[in-house]
């Protein structure tokens, strides 16, 4: 299955009094980069999603970001650690003492001191188990979406390998008729030129132009590409740098191919191959 690199997903869930939030995006890279965005309270998950996703994606820039936000319920929804409350206000006395003058501050100032307020515990393996389903289905979500896009590249590509192969088939019959005008050409020339021309010196140097612009291997090892690159494509397994190399062979065969056509007809050949292979050299680079 032809799965792309690039992709969202999103989902949520409730753990006690808090809603978890996930997204994860998916791009393409050479390698399987994880990027991973984590509340402080979270990250003690952090090795355990880098292994989850890892396990599952093979190549692309991932990056997986993980938030929460506090239901409203009845009760309090933070607890005030009193003992860091005396020790603030011992504190002030402490330094007021040292001042000319006692400075007022109300309750909410207290509050807001870091370590005054305090979130209910949650137990720490419940909301472990939780984030881990969270993100094995907001992972699903992403695989799914990496597949119906790699569906429709795997079209995208077969269509294009499918006219690639008309042309070649259309450059391996012409070969023939460039060849018999390039000896005509010659041989009014030379007639021109030439009062008594030496026709079997002319056969000669036919051949040797011949063989200099012969271009059936090219065409042969195109097909064989285009081939390969349909095989490749019905593989389950990532396939993504073994298409990339193939483009680049693609590639090099229509660049000779180019240098080699001796007419008009024969480099649009060359040029229409070149426009299809760069095509899908842009699809592919979306390929895991």
């Amino acid at each position: 299955m032809i799965k792309s690199m690039t992709a969202f997903a999103g989902n949520e869930i409730e753990i006690g009094d808090l809603t978890l939030s996930c997204e994860l995006r998916s791009v393409n890279h050479r390698y399987c980069d994880i990027s991973l965005r984590l509340p402080e309270r979270l990250r003690f998950v952090e090795a355990e999603l880098r292994s989850a996703i890892a396990a599952k994606i093979s190549r692309g820039k991932v990056e997986c970001s993980l938030s929460y936000k506090k239901q409203a319920k009845n009760g309090p929804s933070f607890i005030i650690n009193m003992d860091a409350v005396a020790t603030l206000l011992a504190a002030t006395n402490t330094i007021e003492e040292q001042m000319l003058g006692t400075l007022s501050f109300s309750a909410l100032d207290v509050l807001a001191f870091p370590g005054i307020q305090q979130e209910p515990d949650v137990d720490k393996e419940q909301l472990g188990l939780g984030i881990t389903t969270l993100v094995d289905q907001t992972l699903a979500q992403l695989l799914e979406a990496r597949e119906r896009e790699g569906a429709q590249l795997k079209i995208l590509l077969e269509e294009r390998c499918t006219k690639m192969l008309g042309f070649v088939d259309l450059a391996g019959k012409r070969i023939p008729e460039v060849l018999l005008l390039i000896r005509n050409k010659l041989k009014d020339r030379i007639t021109e030129l030439v009062a008594e021309p030496d026709f079997d010196r002319l056969e000669q140097e036919l051949v040797l132009l011949a063989q200099k612009l012969d271009i059936t291997e090219e065409l042969d090892r195109l097909e064989t590409h285009i081939n390969e690159v349909l095989r490749v494509l019905k593989q389950k397994d990532p396939v993504g740098r073994r298409l990339d190399f193939l483009m680049q062979e693609l590639n090099r065969e229509a660049n000779t191919l180019g240098s080699k056509s001796a007419d008009k007809e024969m480099t649009q050949i060359a040029i229409e191959l070149k426009v299809l292979i760069e095509q899908m050299r842009e699809q592919v680079q979306n390929i895991e």
